[in-house]
């Protein structure tokens, strides 16, 4: 039973930083998922795969799966690539793509 510790990222639903700032804990699938017969969704046998905890860090995190005796994989998060320009860069004379209009 295999477990990733990770931060979420930031949806493109949104543009704030909502639940992004708490550590997950998920466990991963343990078998794959098979469509129903009947209905056509997907079924699986796992249950872990409904699991989801959360921490406020990283630590904790850790500890509570070594407490418990899961083994983990720690992915830690990529920095934001912050692009900072002003509404004026649109118009400046020395822009790559010549504005037209």
């Amino acid at each position: 039973m295999l477990a990733r510790i990770y931060r979420p990222s930031k949806t493109a639903m949104q543009s704030g930083k909502a639940r992004t700032q708490e550590w997950v804990l998920e466990f991963e699938p343990q078998t794959a998922r098979r469509p129903d017969k009947l209905m056509g969704w997907t079924q699986t046998t796992d249950t872990q795969g409904q699991l989801r905890l959360t921490f406020d860090t990283k630590e904790e995190a850790v500890a509570y799966a070594q407490a418990h005796g899961i083994s983990f994989q720690l992915i830690d998060p990529k920095p934001a690539k912050k692009i900072i320009k002003a509404y004026a860069d649109n118009f400046a004379f020395g822009r790559k793509i010549p504005w037209t209009h």
